[in-house]
């Protein structure tokens, strides 16, 4: 299934998205406002001019003509790229003075009160004033009305609003980063109770199956850490069940296999015939390859089960543990004509388990039997080396090669070196068992050839 991609850039998209439209509809309003704004002002610039030009005109005789001011012209140029018209008629329509095309607007203005409306001339759009005013000449009692029409081309007023827009528009952006800058912050420190939990679920080792804490977690959070916890529960109570399977499962096997172990070794003293004996003995070895091979395999999965539980330990002797343990095999390695030896069996103490140690040094011995063959020299030795106590087990065995010393620790892997049968389980055994007692094992070569099997652990000081 396709990822979905980042949450953190999801929420981001969702928040800055609209941030941006709403930044352009502010712009198109301001670039209107910023218009409007200009048409006001400008307009009442043209009020001004049309005002003069109106109160310039003279009726005299019974002629009307207008004395232009300069000064209401000129306040309109205020760029060379802005262009000025005017026209005054009388109240017949008569042309008086000015550009006698420039279109008048569709109602006549009321007196004193200003038309403004915007017509296309020449080409191009033109804001426009129409204004309507009386001339009175006192000596000859006449009255006479004009109309006064003022333009300017509306490039200035664009201009203005640009302006307007481009000040506007570093504002918004300077305020949009801001906006960004405070949503990404906020993420970010939002976000981090998620990140704590992911890194908290990535510390755990595979075998830490407590709850996760929800007192501390946001609300939002708190339903996938009770979903979490849920399945944890689950995984424990599977694991309780393997572990009543295996412990099942070691008494069905164990017990029919060394019965009939039993009785092969009664067959084998009874039986007259060379024949008879020697596939009796042949059996004999295999049941006993078996009841081993179970008995492996069935210790690993406990260990491999029991993994995060506490282990129960006491202060041990390690050399008392070897010589218990070379004293169970010795029948074995008589058998196998192996030379078992103990060395430089020095007592050091440290905190574990009897029963797992036993194990781990049992399987070590086996291992050595198996793969070193009839005839080999097996040592034993325990001492003290930097604060740890460490156990050697020494073969001159054909060893195992450098490129496969990390191989062998898996299940079921046998190095290319190895003789005679044998499962693949014991160095994994060993291996667990050194780990739950926070050791480690080492592997490295016996001089004259052979293996040596290092398996260091804490010392109790004393």
């Amino acid at each position: 299934m396709k990822a979905r991609g980042s949450l953190r850039w999801q929420l981001t998209l969702w928040l800055l998205l609209p941030l941006l439209l709403v930044l352009v509809i502010d712009a198109v309003l301001t670039y209107r406002h910023s218009l409007h704004a200009a048409h006001a002002a400008f307009d009442r610039t043209l009020f001004a001019s049309a005002k003069s030009i109106a109160d310039g005109a003279r009726l005299r005789h019974g002629k009307l003509g207008v004395d232009l001011p300069s000064l209401s012209l000129e306040s309109l140029e205020g760029a060379a790229s802005v262009r000025v018209f005017y026209r005054v008629d009388d109240a017949g329509g008569r042309h008086i003075t000015g550009y006698a095309d420039l279109p008048p607007p569709e109602v006549a203005p009321v007196f004193y009160r200003p038309v403004y409306y915007d017509a296309e001339y020449h080409g191009e759009t033109v804001r426009l004033i129409a204004l309507r005013q009386p001339v009175h000449d006192v000596a000859a009692a006449q009255t006479r009305v004009i109309s006064v029409l003022v333009g300017e081309s509306g490039e200035m007023r664009r201009a203005f609003a640009r302006h307007m827009l481009v000040k506007t528009l570093w504002r918004q952006a300077l305020l949009g980063l801001l906006v960004i800058a405070i949503v990404l912050g906020a993420l970010h420190r939002g976000l981090s109770p998620l990140r704590d939990l992911s890194a908290e679920v990535s510390a755990r080792r595979e075998d830490d199956l407590a709850p996760f804490r929800t007192p501390g977690r946001p609300g939002e959070l708190l339903p996938l850490v009770h979903a979490m916890n849920q399945y944890v529960a689950r995984l424990r109570r599977m694991l309780a069940a393997h572990r009543r399977f295996f412990a099942d499962a070691a008494h069905q096997l164990k017990t029919p296999l060394a019965v009939l172990r039993a009785q092969v070794e009664l067959a084998e003293r009874e039986s007259a015939l060379p024949g008879m004996r020697q596939r009796l003995t042949t059996m004999r070895c295999s049941l006993e390859d078996a009841s081993r091979g179970v008995a492996q395999l069935l210790a690993l999965a406990r260990l491999e089960n029991e993994r995060g539980e506490a282990l129960p330990s006491a202060p041990l002797d390690l050399a008392d543990a070897v010589r218990q343990c070379a004293l169970e095999w010795a029948p074995v390695t008589h058998r196998r004509r192996v030379d078992l030896a103990l060395q430089e069996v020095e007592p050091v103490r440290l905190l574990g388990n009897a029963q797992l140690l036993q194990e781990l040094i049992g399987n070590l011995i086996d291992n050595a039997i198996r793969y070193a063959g009839p005839g080999c020299a097996l040592t034993l030795g325990t001492a003290s080396a930097a604060g740890q106590a460490v156990l050697t087990v020494r073969d001159n065995g054909p060893g195992i090669p450098r490129a496969e010393r990390e191989l062998v620790f898996r299940r079921f892997h046998r190095g290319s070196t190895a003789r005679g049968e044998g499962s693949g389980l014991g160095l994994a055994i060993v291996a667990e068992i050194a780990a739950r007692h926070g050791g480690r094992v080492i592997l490295d070569d016996t001089p004259g050839g052979g293996l040596t099997v290092r398996v260091c652990w804490p010392r109790l000081p004393g």
